[in-house]
């Protein structure tokens, strides 16, 4: 079993060698595609042995398809560029690799977050299970934001954790919502979806009631507040930008 790295990047500089480092020992290859990034970021990306592809990001799932397209290799294992391999994780893939067949089409692995200083193990981030490792014959992301990998075939777990360093600041994460808000806008108006002012009076609290109380993000201390506080901002937003993207179709 061979593992292709699929990767995609925009002004990674600060993160993308420890990523790079994280996954070294169980790649084959690794292949990036990157948005033109203006930092040093493919300065860094050429100082290993990296397919380095560029493409005018449109949406993530496209990045993401065109990715995992360049890879050679069947199995494919895709991380962002704010991404680690934890050691009991790379402990296990290497285990696969050793195999010669394969009962699963795909394996879903658990990802924790590391934010404001804190690992987060509550607030709905853990264990945040996502498929990242999978055969790329049986696969296709969708999505524009928070895209989803569609995988026809069997679906097993592995043991061990992506590291996720996600939000470089408060700053960030706000500023990272805010962008995200603008296209999740863009889907709601295409979607047609009804009641705009109604969800946007609504959903909002029960965002923060979701992430604090029911996903348990009071056990996560001040970021726990942080994150369902943002993520009631982030909810109000896409609304509010649905409902100006409506009235502005009608002038």
């Amino acid at each position: 079993m061979k593992i292709s790295i699929v990767i995609i990047t925009y002004n990674e500089e600060d993160r993308i060698e420890q990523t790079l480092k994280s996954c070294s020992e169980i790649a084959d290859e690794i292949v990036v595609v990157d948005s033109f990034s203006t930092d040093k970021t493919i300065d860094i990306l050429k100082k290993y042995k990296v397919k380095i592809f560029q493409k005018k990001f449109i949406d993530y799932g496209s990045q993401k398809n065109l990715a995992m397209e360049k890879a050679k290799n069947e199995w494919v294992l895709n991380l962002d560029a704010d991404e680690r391999v934890s050691k009991k994780l790379k402990e296990n893939i290497i285990k696969l690799k050793q195999k010669h067949e394969m009962n699963s089409d795909g394996f879903l692995i658990n990802r924790k977050t590391f934010y404001m200083d804190k690992w987060i193990k509550h607030s709905g981030w853990y264990p945040d299970r996502k498929l990242r490792l999978f055969r790329k014959s049986k696969s296709r992301w969708q999505g524009r934001i928070h895209e989803r990998l569609i995988l026809n075939g069997k679906i097993q777990k592995i043991d061990g954790d992506i590291l996720h360093f996600t939000y470089r600041s408060i700053t960030d994460h706000i500023k990272r919502i805010n962008r995200y808000s603008k296209m999740q806008a863009e889907d709601i108006v295409r979607k047609k979806t009804k009641l705009l002012f109604l969800r946007f009076l609504l959903l909002p609290p029960v965002t923060f009631m979701r992430f604090y109380f029911w996903k348990m993000g009071i056990l996560d201390g001040f970021p726990g507040i942080v994150i369902a506080l943002v993520s009631c901002w982030g909810t109000a937003m896409k609304y509010i930008k649905a409902i100006e993207i409506k009235r502005e179709k009608k002038t």
